[in-house]
């Protein structure tokens, strides 16, 4: 029963039995004996249970608003803590959140003896895009660049903004040639976006180095292959994918 329906039951018992309270002279087995003595009474006892009752909903609906609260106070904490390892400008992880995952796909491979590989991407010839076109066009270019990724990447891999026009995607349970096509694919989908929607004549490529996990190795030295294998490839002439 709730807490009106309680009140709305109390009111109506209270009606029915007030006129038998204040207009009979059957003894109630109160040290009562005159009708306004009766009377007095039974304000007394309407009030009493009036304040029991109004408690009773107050604290009801106090339950219900801190219940509530605590789910909105839950939504927002959780939100907080997913705009803290989000990049502000490209909506990919930043760098310590894809620091993170890249540590723990290294864990999850040693465990399980699966392979892992990752790609240290970067846009080409970024600075000449922005002193060209200007750097609101440079963001633009990085936004679009992030979703296109996250649009063509599997669900378990990680893409983060490492740094500047820079990017690390991490490729659980991919070798180095798989690696390679997956990588390879997305510099293909990057090409052949139509840039000139913003400005005409534009067009962004990218490179990218790749590196698969040794046995025993730490992120450091995974990190430093990759951005050899990337430095590989703008000394190659960009847009393309050298490995480690």
């Amino acid at each position: 029963m709730t807490s009106w329906q309680a009140i709305t039951s109390w009111t109506l018992t209270m009606i029915g039995l007030a006129p038998i309270f204040l207009f009979s002279s059957t003894p109630i087995g109160l040290p009562i004996t005159t009708q306004t003595e009766r009377v007095a009474a039974m304000l007394s006892f309407v009030l009493t249970i009036g304040q029991c009752a109004f408690v009773g909903l107050y604290g009801s609906t106090m339950r219900k608003m801190l219940y509530d609260r605590s789910f909105e106070l839950k939504a927002a904490y959780k939100r907080i803590e997913e705009l803290a390892e989000l990049d502000e400008l490209t909506g990919a992880s930043n760098r310590r959140c894809i620091m993170r995952m890249l540590e723990e796909e290294i864990a999850r491979a040693t465990r399980s003896g699966s392979p892992c590989s990752i790609a240290l991407i970067d846009l080409d010839w970024f600075k000449r895009i922005n002193d060209a076109y200007g750097h609101p066009t440079g963001d633009e270019v990085l936004r679009t660049f992030s979703i296109t990724m996250f649009a063509n990447v599997r669900s378990v891999d990680r893409f983060g903004r490492y740094g500047g026009e820079e990017f690390l995607l991490v490729l659980p349970d991919m070798d180095a040639d798989q690696a390679m096509r997956a990588l390879d694919r997305l510099r293909a989908i990057i090409a052949d976006l139509d840039w000139s929607a913003f400005s005409p004549g534009m067009k962004v490529t990218m490179s990218a180095g790749v590196a698969t996990l040794n046995p025993n190795e730490t992120s450091d030295l995974f990190l430093a292959r990759a951005d050899s294998a990337l430095y590989a490839a703008k000394a190659q002439g960009r847009n393309r994918i050298t490995r480690a």
